[in-house]
């Protein structure tokens, strides 16, 4: 095989940065879950209603869904597996759309494309070279080729596109009264500013969308940060912060993987450059 083939995606010391800070992402994601879980969060009792849990029944249960989301987070930091990972996917998703399930609008669910985007593209780093079929290992790849670079790239591209349309719609279109407060917290006009909030984060989007620009993505990571901050500024509890942990992952983690330069393709290369430009 050509030395170019073999070609890793990231530098020797580069390439464990990027699957933490996918890591810490999902565990922080599931951490603050799971702890507004064993806060015995109120609204939740509308979610367990939708399999038809009762309000008793969904009280006595929250702290063992929270404390099992917790130790889900904290397995990925201590001891990833690529199952215990695919699950975290499916869970993710699954309580992301039992917010329009149980009468919420469905920008809700699309919000929240980091809580499973980001284990999913966790999940792609998982295994090696004739490994891929192991579901219960728990080595991350050494290397990518520019297929999977150019896979789990649109992961998390789609991701972060997804997360800031629903954001802004629910800014621009639902006009979510909690941003308002949150808002007016910080000085700002709280109705008036909503959907200007809104229309600048589906621009956002789509330029994130369009671009393949590293401070771009860079500018979208501090923006999460500073609107999720929000959330404790107006009274919410901290966890909801860290829930979020996808939502910051996500595009750092495409800022980090398109910075990487690689040297110009040959004619022995299998694929071209199809997603990710050099930055100069």
């Amino acid at each position: 095989m050509p030395a170019s083939a073999k070609h890793s995606a990231f530098g020797e010391s580069d390439e464990p940065l990027l699957k933490w800070v996918l890591r810490f992402g999902v565990a922080a994601c599931f951490i603050g879950h799971g702890m507004l879980g064993l806060r015995l969060t109120a609204a939740w009792t509308s979610y367990f209603a939708v399999v038809g849990i009762g309000p008793n029944a969904a009280v006595s249960l929250m702290p063992w869904v929270g404390a099992f989301d917790v130790a889900m987070g904290l397995s990925v930091l201590i001891y990833p597996v690529r199952a215990v990972i695919a699950y975290m996917v499916l869970w993710a998703l699954w309580t992301a759309l039992l917010r329009p399930l149980a009468g919420e609008p469905f920008w809700e669910a699309i919000e929240r494309a980091g809580n499973f985007g980001a284990p999913l593209a966790l999940c792609m780093l998982f295994g090696r070279d004739g490994e891929e079929s192991a579901w219960f290992g728990a080595r991350l790849r050494d290397t990518l080729d520019e297929t999977q670079r150019c896979r789990i790239g649109w992961v998390l591209r789609l991701t972060t596109v997804l997360l800031l349309l629903g954001h802004g719609a629910l800014n621009w279109i639902v006009q979510k009264p909690v941003f308002r407060t949150q808002y007016c917290m910080i000085g700002l006009p709280g109705a008036a500013a909503e959907p200007w909030i809104g229309g600048f984060e589906w621009l956002l989007a789509l330029a994130v969308l369009l671009a393949r620009n590293r401070c771009l993505l860079l500018g979208v990571v501090a923006w999460k940060l500073a609107s999720e901050a929000l959330c404790p500024i107006a009274g919410s509890p901290g966890w909801v912060f860290v829930e979020h942990g996808g939502s910051y992952a996500a595009p750092l983690a495409l800022a980090f993987l398109s910075s990487k330069s690689r040297p110009i393709a040959t004619r022995h290369d299998p694929v071209p450059d199809r997603l990710f430009k050099p930055v100069s």
